[in-house]
């Protein structure tokens, strides 16, 4: 079966396209510049201006799915995000990008005959408030720059699909554990140099998942035919931040002793100190209720793999 996947360079787009080959589908990945990256063998790199259907739209015809990933990054490239990494103009390329992603999905599923079968519309649960309560699907949106992004930019990006008689699946996806990208590497960095510690209070949840169970949440979303609508993407034991950085600290063998002030971190962030004392938990009985088994749902265990500890 033939995929296609915008933002297909980043860490998700390249797991999940090796997940995909592995079983013999075709990938096509989007890119702006194919030449510079390097795609993992087998997949077709596939020229493309991030806001239309120009040069990639025929892939569109007959396909069975459109995963939509792109959008520039919110955290930055960095392990420690930078005050400036919010300014005015950075925020309008971050919404802007998404919204002109799934506008060229969505240009690209009208101008098929023969439809895709589903597209995946990536999200984030930032979409929520922050708080103590378990969000499901249908709780409220929440406020602030991150759930603009994903309520009024990334999720309606490509809605217009589904009046075109396409099924959409929207993920609603936790921060992702990997050393690559993430809360993680800066995690990490601290317990390296002994400084290893919560964050502000550390009583604000931090939802999470493994990366095996982000690959294999989306192509059994994209898969199973009765999945429609919002899911949760999430492992279903949610931690506040004092025990992940407890459990984090007794699997690196490191003291989480040196606790870093609410105040000192909105001095040092700004206003993207939310990304670390803001969170909230998440259900996931609506993947679990579809049959969705999670092979990470503790945090301990995760980790463990993700650094290599047993």
């Amino acid at each position: 079966m033939r995929y296609i996947i915008t933002g297909g360079t980043g860490f998700i787009g390249r797991h999940l396209t090796n997940s995909l080959l592995a079983d013999n589908h075709e990938v096509f990945i989007l890119s702006r510049n194919t030449a510079r990256q390097q795609l993992p063998a087998g997949a077709t790199g596939v020229q493309w201006d991030g806001e239309s259907g120009s040069g990639w739209s025929h892939l569109a015809e007959g396909a069975f799915a459109i995963i939509n990933l792109a959008g520039e990054s919110i955290g930055g490239n960095g392990i420690i995000p930078l005050p400036g990494t919010w300014s005015a103009e950075r925020k309008r390329q971050i919404k802007e990008s998404r919204l002109r992603a799934g506008q060229a999905v969505v240009a690209a599923v009208e101008a098929a005959t023969v439809k895709p079968q589903v597209v995946f519309q990536m999200s984030g649960i930032d979409y929520y408030p922050t708080g103590d309560r378990v969000m499901t699907e249908d709780s409220p949106r929440g406020h602030g720059f991150l759930t603009e992004v994903v309520a009024d930019f990334w999720e309606p990006s490509t809605a217009a699909v589904e009046l075109m008689g396409v099924r959409r699946i929207v993920a609603r996806t936790a921060p992702l554990l990997n050393r690559e990208n993430g809360p993680l590497p800066a995690s990490l960095l601290q317990f390296r140099l002994y400084a290893g510690g919560r964050l502000g209070s550390g009583k604000q949840w931090f939802a999470w998942i493994h990366p095996d169970d982000v690959i294999r949440a989306i192509r059994f979303l994209t898969e199973t035919g009765s999945a429609n609508g919002i899911f949760n993407l999430a492992a279903p034991n949610p931690v506040t931040n004092e025990e992940f950085t407890r459990t984090l600290g007794k699997i690196m063998k490191r003291p989480a002793i040196l606790p870093v002030p609410e105040f000192a971190l909105k001095l040092l962030l700004g206003e993207i100190s939310a990304m670390v004392l803001e969170g909230r938990p998440v259900s996931v009985e609506k993947l679990e209720a579809h049959g969705f088994n999670f092979e990470y749902p503790a945090l301990g265990p995760a980790l463990r793999e993700i650094l290599g500890e047993r």
